[in-house]
This record gives structure tokens, sequence and C-alpha cells, in this order.
């Protein structure tokens, strides 16, 4: 059985290569800050309860499927560049063995290693290909092929925040409620939780975190609330 090893049990990193929480942050947030201008838009226009409803549940729909279909298509994309850079390395390991070995003794040599420990490592490196190939992509671009987000977990935890995201601002209005400041008080709620669950992810104080967010988003709702009551006085 494994020892554990010294300092290891204060010492421990979380993930942070970006995947299910990037995404997860991401969609909860715009889920909130987009239900909740949308409903402030329509409401300040002059709508009634029914349109604030109709909107915000399919502004809830259309952008939780975009929402995840981005993640999707951009972290996919990500994983391809990977790919092609592994591809490219693996070429020059194979044609270029003696050229790809000293780039990696000056890269030790970088690191603060003497010239012939650096050479010693190298050479021990480069008696497995595997090795050799993860070695240079960590050192040359900062890559781990073996530690690539998953395009699916990036979709579905973007897809699922979202909607419970928007859901949040219009919650009022499926209880009964009529008044838009009802809409509009649960989604600066909304938006002081993610932004103190996600500083507490970080290691940040949560209070700002919490203001943070809530100021960035009152940003995003007083604008579009501006947009939506001008258009409704002018269309009046």
């Amino acid at each position: 059985m494994d020892q554990p090893r010294p300092h290891e049990f204060d010492h421990r990193h979380p993930d942070v290569t970006g995947g299910w929480l990037r995404a997860a942050t991401f969609g909860a947030m715009d889920g909130l800050v987009t239900n909740t201008s949308l409903i402030a838009g329509v409401g300040g226009g002059g709508s009634d309860t029914h349109m604030i409803v109709l909107s915000g549940v399919a502004g809830l729909v259309a952008g939780a499927f975009s929402m995840a279909l981005g993640e999707f298509t951009s972290v996919t994309t990500q994983n391809e560049q990977v790919d092609t850079q592994v591809d490219v390395e693996r070429r020059a390991l194979d044609r270029h063995p003696d050229a790809e070995l000293a780039e990696l003794v000056d890269a030790f040599t970088d690191m603060g290693m003497s010239t012939q420990t650096a050479e010693i490592a190298a050479s021990e490196v480069h008696r497995d290909n595997a090795r050799a190939l993860a070695v240079h992509l960590t050192q040359e671009l900062g890559l781990n092929p073996d530690e690539q987000p998953s395009p699916w977990v990036a979709a579905g935890s973007s897809f699922v925040t979202f909607s419970a995201g928007a859901l949040i601002p219009i919650l009022p209005f499926l209880f009964g409620f009529t008044a838009l400041a009802a809409g509009l008080t649960l989604g600066g709620l909304g938006l002081l939780v993610v932004g103190a669950v996600t500083a507490r992810y970080t290691g940040r104080p949560m209070l700002i975190g919490a203001v943070r967010q809530l100021l960035l988003g009152g940003v995003a709702v007083a604008a579009t609330y501006g947009v939506g009551s001008l258009i409704g006085v002018g269309i009046a």
C-alpha cells in the first residue's frame, strides 16, 4: 500500500483545467443575468405577466441549448487543437530525435539544472517514446493530452446550470406573483448566491464575490429595463 507523501495531507489541489466548474459557473451566471434582464426588459416595456412568463421560458429553453452547443463546440475544438499539437510533436520526435533531445536539455537547464544533470535527465526521458512525448508537450506547450476536458460534461453542466439560473427569476410568476419586482428581487438573490458559491470554490472572499456578481448583473438588468421602458413608451 502506498504511503502518503509528506505534506500531502495539507497540500492538495483541485481540478483547475476548466472542465465542469467553468461551464457550470458560466452557465448559472449567464442564465440568471440573461433571464433576469429579459423579464426586466419585457416588464419595463409594459407587458403583462403572461408575456413575461412566456418570454422567460422561451429564453430559458433557447439559452440552455445555445450554451450547451457552444460549450460542446468550444471544448471539442480545443481538444482537437491539442490533438493536432500532439501529432506535430510526435512527428518531430520520430524525425529529429537528436534535435528534440537537445531542445529538452535546454529546457531543463532553463529550469535551473546544470548542463550535466540536464543531459542525464533528458536522456532518461527519451528512453521511452510515450514519456518523451508527454514531457515535451508539458515543457514546450504546457499541455497534458491525458487531462483534456470532456465536451459532453461541459455541455451537460452548462445546460443544467443555465436552466437552473434562468428559472429563478420567473419562479415568482409561476407561483402567482404579478409584480415585476418579485422576479427581479429573486434574480438578484440568485446572483448573490452564485457569486458567493463561485468565490467559495476559488478561495476568494464570499462577500466580495457575491456583491461583485450582483453589481455586474445589475448593470445588465438596469440597461435592459431602460431599453424596454423606452421602447414600450415609444410604441404606446
